[in-house]
């Protein structure tokens, strides 16, 4: 049972006593106090993580199409994020789905990553027209549980009944979020947190102090952990340090697993605060150092490609065609490729051999009909960091 030995982050609210009795964490409002301590380590932490974010953006920006990285990018995070769940779906299946429309396996599992993505798509929607908000955030939720597993965990409605992490019942959880009658107030202090202009605080410490909290508040039945990930660039998008939303934690929260929930119990247990803005500060700065280096090699990918597919002569016009779908579209059949470029199926037949011959495209089904191909080195460059995809 989760114990306390510090209330600078919260307190411990007995629930219910005897033999199932259990103790709620009730957190309290941001930004922590005593203030956070900015030691040496940290500020040389933020430093590095402000950097490599300039470096991020930057890199992008020299990108043919820095769209169709972003593309493929949001597609990694929402498997990784929702792998961290439990959810079996690789990127291939999700690409198979929706670039192919198949769904040979996992359907459900497959469906509730897509969701993440349209999660993800509406929330940077609508962060254009809405303030940062808790009706932004139920509504990122209700798009994420839409159709899924999750559809009858009140979607897009903070919970009325007790939850809890780790465990079979609250009174033998790793830990118990607060008590539903606690859960507007504690969802309200955290948008006041997030909407107040007169805390002066960098705003990459201002996300990763909202997302533990989020964390801990636990506001809903389901998908809490999908939501409080994507809150970080959601944030940091509103607060104008992001120009795109190019940031995404969670390979280096799955990475560090058990790290991400010591630092995450530590703030409730010890008020350790500074000892989770450290941890989550070295993931800023690890991601977006290797999202700077995908950018630079899919760069070098996209010219080396570009001048092999130019000895084709004439053929090069369809083949090049083909080579700026498969950017957003890696996965592809000739079916697809003649709707989508609105080339004969011949023509679509021969831009997918010239680009095979190159060794660009790879078949992947090996079927003799309705065969599927993959631009398999441009996939690595994403899948970078991923062991199984």
């Amino acid at each position: 049972m989760f114990k306390q030995t510090n209330n600078r982050a919260g307190r411990l609210l007995v629930q219910q006593s005897g033999p199932d009795g259990f103790r709620a964490f009730i957190p309290k409002k941001l930004p922590p106090n005593p203030p956070l301590q900015y030691d040496d380590e940290l500020l040389e932490l933020l430093e590095k993580a402000r950097g490599a974010l300039g470096r991020l953006d930057g890199a992008t920006s020299i990108l043919p199409n820095p769209d169709l990285f972003l593309f493929m990018y949001v597609r990694k995070e929402a498997v990784l994020s929702s792998q961290i769940e439990g959810t079996q779906a690789s990127l291939s299946d999700l690409i198979e789905y929706e670039d192919v429309g198949k769904l040979k396996s996992k359907p459900d599992d497959v469906r509730e990553v897509s969701n993440y993505v349209k999660a993800m798509d509406y929330g940077i929607a609508r962060l254009k027209t809405l303030p940062f908000s808790l009706r932004l955030i139920r509504e990122i939720h209700a798009k994420l549980l839409e159709g899924t597993r999750g559809g009858n965990k009140t979607p897009g409605r903070f919970r009325t009944s007790q939850n809890w992490i780790g465990g079979t019942r609250p009174s033998d959880a790793r830990f118990v979020p607060p008590p539903p009658q606690e859960v507007i107030k504690c969802t309200g202090d955290l948008e006041l947190f997030l909407q107040d202009k007169d805390i002066r605080m960098p705003a990459l410490i201002k996300a990763g102090l909202a997302h533990a909290q989020f964390e801990t508040i636990h506001p809903f039945l389901d998908g809490n952990g999908r939501v409080g990930r994507l809150l970080i660039t959601l944030i940091l998008m509103h607060e104008k340090v992001l120009e795109k939303p190019l940031l995404y934690l969670s390979l280096y929260f799955k990475k560090y697993r058990d790290e991400y929930y010591e630092c995450l119990n530590a703030i409730r247990r010890n008020g350790d605060w500074e000892g989770w803005v450290k941890f989550y500060l070295r993931g800023v700065h690890t991601i977006s150092e290797q999202a700077v280096e995908a950018a630079r090699s899919i760069l070098t990918l996209q010219e080396t490609h570009r001048k092999q597919i130019m000895q084709f002569g004439k053929a090069a016009v369809s083949a090049m065609q083909l080579f700026d779908l498969i950017f957003q579209k890696p996965m592809v059949t000739a079916n697809m490729v003649s709707r989508e470029l609105s080339l004969s199926p011949p023509a679509a037949r021969k831009a997918i051999t010239n680009l095979e011959k190159l060794g660009i495209l790879k078949e992947t089904s090996g079927k003799q009909r309705d065969r599927e191909y993959l631009y398999k080195q441009y996939f690595d460059i994403i899948l970078s960091g991923i062991e199984d995809y």
